[in-house]
């Protein structure tokens, strides 16, 4: 291998900022985009099969997990403020270099929770009570720093 050859960013290093503000979390998952396809034939075509158009974009809800910390409610209190005006937030997952620096940027617009769940109890674990929150938003930006 060459030397000074850069090497694929680590995914175990990462950050999420909500509305700006810097929030732990342990996991994020469902990062995605597709578009739906749209088969096309018109009657004058010498191919035999259909072409193949780019639809919408799709976006899937995100994972969030985190810690559980005493008195820390926020996503409950979040989502049942959602019954009422659906308050939105911009949400950016930042993939970190060794030094911390940003170099790919998730952001989800006008984010705003669908799901709260808590944590599994088990009388035989000493693992820590975890809780998760599914978000939905309306568009995903990808961004290379």
């Amino acid at each position: 291998m060459a030397e000074n050859a850069p090497y694929p960013l680590v995914s175990f290093r990462y950050s999420v900022t909500i509305d700006g503000a810097s929030a732990g979390f342990s996991e994020v998952s469902g990062l995605t985009l597709e578009y739906n396809v749209i088969p096309y034939r018109d009657g004058l075509s010498r191919q035999y099969g259909e072409m193949k158009q780019p639809g919408r974009p799709k976006v899937t809800d995100v994972v969030l997990k985190k810690g559980i910390f005493a008195s820390d409610n926020k996503f409950f209190d979040w989502i049942t403020k959602n019954h009422n005006k659906m308050e939105r937030k911009d949400i950016a997952v930042n993939l970190l270099d060794e030094d911390g620096n940003p170099k790919m940027v998730w952001t989800l617009l006008k984010a705003w929770p669908i799901k709260v769940e808590g944590p599994s109890f088990k009388g035989d674990s000493n693992e820590v009570a975890v809780e998760s929150i599914t978000l939905t938003y309306e568009e995903m930006k990808i961004e290379a720093k």
